[in-house]
């Protein structure tokens, strides 16, 4: 477990390293105590820096929703971080890819709640009733410590959140069977990832479900208005400038973006 002190000297370390577009030591190197309580302190010891420089909450991102990566990280469960304001692109943006280190992107979807969720015991039907839409939605991952990275990395450097990209159609949570929402992500007109939503621990809505009850215990939930992205059911795909990435969801639509 680690001091008050070293935990706002972690958050400072990726405050700066984020404003000024490079990479730290791993804070597991630089603090071999690094907790996951820890992590999340320095999470959210860096997110009030954020907010104190004038960035606004609009939800929260879940990571880690597969076995696989769970197994990978040696964990049991997802993990998140926050979203701010100056993350969200719309669809057809040109973003500067030197905004990020080593961006990679993901195939999601948002939910947009239309009522708060409150833990413990929220599940899956209740996601459904609180959510007012449903948005295909790009995930961009970007680190800001170094490789190789512990889970207390990623969890303190936002869950390695960059920015989301929203497009296609929004839907009602009700009109069709989101478990099977499909897709494909293709960089510079060839098909590098395909999925389906039910990839992500059987239901997109189960990792907010997890989400809201994970907060309960810390006196936190997640509000009316917030983007919350369900987790990737697609691997991450590497980006670079010149790149034009398009996600095609059948009759969810399709985003395209690209990167200067």
């Amino acid at each position: 477990m680690l001091s008050p002190e070293d935990r706002r000297a972690g958050a400072e370390a990726l405050f700066r390293a984020d404003r000024d577009g490079r990479t730290i030591p791993q804070l597991s190197h630089t603090y071999p105590a690094i907790e996951l309580e820890d992590a999340y302190a320095i999470q959210g010891l860096w997110a009030e820096m954020r907010i104190g420089q004038g960035a606004r909450i609009v939800g929260h991102k879940i990571g880690l929703t597969s076995r696989a990566m769970q197994m990978a990280s040696k964990i049991t469960e997802p993990d998140y971080g926050v979203m701010f304001d100056d993350m969200v692109f719309s669809d057809g943006a040109v973003i500067a890819a030197s905004r990020f280190m080593a961006p990679r992107i993901e195939v999601e979807l948002a939910f947009v709640l239309g009522q708060p969720l409150e833990g413990p015991n929220v599940r899956v039907h209740d996601v459904l009733r609180a959510t007012d839409y449903v948005t295909p939605a790009l995930e961009i991952i970007a680190y800001r410590t170094e490789v190789p990275r512990a889970i207390t990395d990623t969890i303190a450097d936002n869950a390695a959140f960059g920015a989301i990209v929203l497009g296609g159609r929004t839907i009602r949570p009700m009109d069709v069977d989101i478990r099977w929402v499909g897709a494909t992500l293709s960089k510079n007109g060839i098909i590098e990832e395909s999925g389906v939503s039910a990839a992500v621990m059987g239901h997109p809505a189960a990792g907010i479900a997890w989400l809201a009850n994970k907060l309960a215990p810390l006196g936190g939930r997640l509000e009316a208005g917030e983007i919350v992205l369900a987790g990737s059911f697609t691997r991450p795909v590497s980006v670079a400038p010149g790149d034009v990435i398009h996600a095609d969801y059948g009759p969810l639509g399709a985003i395209a973006t690209s990167f200067s």
